[in-house]
């Protein structure tokens, strides 16, 4: 049994949940439900950031304390869980975790030993929204690439860390695969900015600049750790690197399979800074960071100032949970962003789920309850018209994981949808109705029906089992419906309903 230990990015507080944020927390279920169901040990976990300058200024806008927004935001995220069918192990809030203060410190200190930190004034291009400094040349004329703002001219003396220093590792380790970044040409992106050469970076702040608000650098108490340094941390802290080393261990070590899960806004800080900092500790590395593209709207990016950012638990009220995961891994490309539109997400659940899997579902069962009074006939060891039927079942498997193992979700799920085509085109060649009509006559045996039946109910067992990971609940209802690997079927319903587009919309 291997471990595998699955992470999200943890978002800023300072506003709730919108759609993408969905997209990534989405995914890393997937991979975490995957991996459970083949026999590993597994951790997921998720969480927040809360001790970024935005998060101040969002609370003060509110004319409240920092502390008290950002735990209230906090819980619109832990919410999701619910309403998305999320199955995280462990969920961190960096402000307000007793793991998290002393794990940083322990980190801080660590690369301290290593001479890695330095005291320097600076003056630079800050974005507040990045939390990170812009050379003019990485302006988009003269604004942030990212979020399009005029980043803020700032003169500090802050602590630098020697990112330069370990330019030449990081070169080798992510040409190599030893630190795995996916999909490649997220790799190609990080070795070109690696070799256009590394700096130093700034990884504290004032204390009078943030407000008061972070964890304070050990040993100078006028400054606080640079939120990104602060941020990067979660992965080790929350299993317990400076408070629990037998829990850290277990979870962070050579022989564990680390996957980091991120949108490619924030690929410098883990593909870059993150790997360079461990090495500064002496602690091992993640295994690999999956760069997932970003959702649009309308062609933009989506974000609270343009008005495009929908909140992901109103579109599970409005279509449901089933349809929000289906459509971000079956429609959500690997390269280049993806428009998000409710019209698109009713499209593909009445497509796939409705008139392909939910049509098969009811279309066995009805016939096993109609047809054998819901007694499940014994499958067939030989059954030539299920031939095309059976190779899509037994590629179905495979293909999920070679897929997955390459972060490719349209194509995992992809391979199930093959089963419910393949199926429906089975029903349709072998015309069970007709069967049963002749079995009355006396013009057909009723093993020919039996091995129809048989098939269709062996094919809705597997398609629940691979559906598992992706649709959870979905998959606990179409497995109930063929009656749980028992012996009769249950009475049919549907387990897909189809939509129609709400009316505010």
């Amino acid at each position: 049994m291997s471990r595998y230990n699955v992470m999200t990015s943890i978002p800023y507080v300072n506003g709730k949940p919108h759609v993408g944020h969905a997209l990534e927390l989405i995914q890393a279920d997937v991979l975490a439900r995957h991996r459970r169901q083949r026999g590993d040990e597994v951790r997921a976990q998720t969480g927040t950031d809360d001790n970024a300058l935005k998060n101040v200024q969002a609370a003060e806008v509110e004319g409240i304390t920092p502390a008290d927004y950002v735990e209230r935001v906090a819980q619109n995220f832990l919410k999701l869980g619910e309403a998305l069918e999320l199955s995280f192990d462990d969920f961190i809030k960096t402000s307000s975790d007793p793991r998290h203060k002393p794990g940083v410190d322990k980190l801080w200190e660590l690369c301290a030993k290593q001479g890695d930190f330095y005291r320097k004034s600076y003056t630079g291009l800050y974005c507040v929204g990045c939390e990170l400094f812009y050379a003019e040349a990485e302006l988009n004329e003269g604004k942030c690439p990212e979020h399009g703002t005029v980043p803020e001219e700032i003169e500090e003396n802050n602590w630098f860390f020697r990112l330069s220093r370990y330019q030449d590792q990081l070169i080798e380790l992510i040409s190599t695969d030893k630190l795995r970044v996916e999909p490649p040409h997220r790799k190609r992106e990080v070795l070109a900015f690696i070799e256009s050469g590394l700096e130093d970076f700034s990884c504290s702040r004032s204390m009078a600049r943030a407000r008061g608000w972070g964890i304070p650098v050990p040993g100078d108490p006028e400054q606080v750790v640079y939120v990104w340094f602060d941020a990067l941390a979660n992965y080790i802290t929350a299993p317990g690197f400076g408070t629990d080393e037998a829990g850290y261990r277990h979870w962070w070590s050579a022989d564990v399979e680390q996957v980091h899960v991120i949108g490619k806004g924030i690929i410098r800080f883990h593909a870059v800074y993150w790997p360079a900092m461990l090495l500064s500790g002496g602690l091992p590395l993640p295994s690999t960071i999956f760069v997932h593209e970003y959702l649009t709207a309308g062609g933009q990016k989506i974000s609270k100032s343009l008005g495009n950012a929908e909140d992901p638990a109103d579109i599970v009220a409005a279509y449901g949970s089933d349809a929000m995961r289906w459509w971000m891994l079956r429609d959500v490309a690997r390269a280049g962003d993806t428009d998000y539109t409710a019209e698109r997400l009713v499209t593909r659940a009445n497509e796939d789920l409705a008139n392909n899997m939910g049509n098969l579902v009811n279309r066995a069962v009805s016939m096993v309850r109609k047809y054998r009074d819901g007694v499940i006939p014994p499958v067939a060891q030989d059954n030539p018209a299920a031939a095309a039927l059976r190779a899509a079942r037994a590629e179905a498997g495979p293909a999920i994981d070679e897929a997955l193992a390459n972060f490719d979700f349209r194509r995992a799920v992809e391979s199930i949808s093959r089963i419910g085509d393949e199926a429906n085109r089975f029903v349709e060649a072998t015309t069970p109705w007709a069967l049963a009509k002749a079995e009355k006559k006396d013009d057909a045996p009723p093993a020919a029906l039996d091995a129809v039946l048989a098939e269709l109910v062996a094919t809705v067992g597997e398609l629940a089992e691979h559906l598992v990971p992706f649709l959870p609940a979905a998959a606990a209802r179409i497995a109930q419906q063929v009656g749980d690997g028992g012996d009769t079927v249950a009475e049919p319903k549907p387990v897909f309903p189809r939509l129609e587009l709400a009316a505010a919309e």
